[in-house]
């Protein structure tokens, strides 16, 4: 779809919106805020494709924010949605999937011996945190600048992601009391933790970290880093919290913590899990797991927990992503797509940096290497808008926000990939004519 072209029906929709949602969306950064413009309203999906109301398609970098990592509408979840389906959407009470979604959840993760599912990321983790704080009788807990772990109130200090790209450091509504015992580090900086750890020797719970930054743009932890943090946590008696919602099965299959070999005590899961059904888990050693209700004291419940249908697509994905040479072809299409988006922006005189870890990807316009937060709120926020906007005429889909991931999916082939390398070299001619 050019510039010319108008997006008729999609307009009709988004003035309708504004009179019935806040800001016209139900996730705040689905609102172009931060890149300009209007955003367009779907219709469906397949594969790696996006087709608008309007009947334009995209080929799709955004997959839902992470979870489809199989491509839209995959004939299995599909089927095992359908069959689901039929059979009730909720019961309120034990069923077989959960069973099953654990038992493989565990087998992929081993260091999850136990597992709770519930309904998003946002619940795991502060479900996490709480079972943190019971089982050490500690109050603080430690996140990482630029991170961000879902909207719970403790946990909304150096957020990144849609908070940084709205210009929101911290949420109105959050009453200092409730993060009074949040502490910050910075993320790929150890002596920024350990100074936390020697003036609270006795009194972090845990440390909450995404082994692999997501939410300010794709950024990889250092060597020693995720090992440093183990080790620190283990000294102090603190636990080990990996927020592995975005980085669960995206950067392999069994997570970051499976890709660099470093063992949280919790971890948090979500998007993926759920085979693009709303759905999260948190689980880690038997003996912390053993103290979340009913076989402990900690309490935590969820109605919709468990469901059916999230088991379901969930169990469908998880079995698709088990077999052979996913991984493999996932990660060369992905280093593929960093490597000519990477030559594309250098021929046009566009300096970028491409940071890319399993199938997740972010491309900065900045010069100087993306390590943290810090380095990140240093990209050009007006480039990539123009960038974006660029790619989505060429109809190519990328994040509507600087700091956000793209998402690579089984169903991404090369002509996918290099068709997306074209329209980029016309999309970083346009950032190049900005004065």
């Amino acid at each position: 779809m050019s510039d010319t072209q108008t997006r008729t029906r999609s307009a009709q929709l988004w003035q309708r919106a504004q009179a019935l949602i806040p800001g016209g969306v139900n996730s705040p950064v689905r609102a172009f805020k931060s890149v300009g413009g209007d955003p367009i309203f779907i219709d469906r999906a397949e594969g790696p494709y996006l087709y608008d109301v309007d009947g334009a398609r995209y080929i799709d970098y955004i997959g839902a924010w992470g979870p489809m990592i199989l491509g839209h509408a995959h004939p299995a979840v599909v089927e095992a949605l359908s069959a689901a389906i039929g059979r009730g959407t909720a019961y309120g009470a034990p069923t077989a999937g959960e069973v099953e979604i654990s038992a493989l959840i565990n087998e992929i993760v081993p260091s999850m011996e136990m597992v709770r599912l519930v309904n998003s990321g946002t619940e795991a983790t502060m479900s996490a945190l709480r079972l943190a704080r019971a089982f050490t009788n500690r109050d603080k807990v430690v996140k990482f600048t630029g991170c961000y772990h879902g909207h719970a109130d403790f946990l909304l200090v150096k957020a990144g992601s849609g908070v940084a790209t709205l210009g929101l450091p911290d949420s109105p509504g959050v009453p200092a009391a409730a993060t009074a015992n949040t502490l910050t580090a910075d993320f790929n900086d150890l002596p920024s933790l350990e100074a936390l750890f020697l003036a609270y020797p006795d009194g972090i719970a845990a440390v909450i970290v995404e082994p692999v930054v997501g939410n300010s743009g794709t950024i990889e932890p250092a060597r020693g880093f995720l090992e440093g943090l183990r080790e620190l946590c283990t000294k102090y008696g603190a636990l080990l919290v990996f927020d592995e919602v975005m980085s669960g099965f995206r950067v392999a299959l069994g997570g970051a913590q499976a890709r660099y070999n470093v063992k949280p005590d919790l971890t948090c899961l979500g998007k993926i899990v759920g085979g693009g059904v709303p759905v999260g888990a948190y689980g880690g050693r038997r003996d912390i797991m053993a103290m979340v209700a009913p076989s402990g004291p900690m309490y935590q419940a969820g109605t919709m927990s468990g469901n059916p249908l999230a088991t379901s697509a969930g169990l469908a994905t998880l079995r698709a992503l088990g077999k052979s040479g996913v991984y493999e072809g996932l990660e060369e299409m992905s280093a593929r797509l960093a490597r000519g988006l990477r030559q594309a922006a250098a021929d046009a005189g566009v300096t970028i940096q491409v940071n890319q870890v399993g199938s997740m990807l972010t491309v900065f316009f900045t010069d100087t290497p993306v390590t943290g937060w810090p380095t990140a709120d240093l990209c050009d926020r007006k480039r990539y808008g123009v960038f974006f906007h660029g790619m989505l005429t060429r109809g190519i889909y990328f994040p509507p926000a600087q700091f956000e991931a793209c998402f690579i999916s089984t169903s991404h082939d090369e002509a996918d990939i290099d068709a997306t390398i074209a329209a980029a070299r016309g999309a970083f001619d346009d950032v190049a004519k900005l004065k």
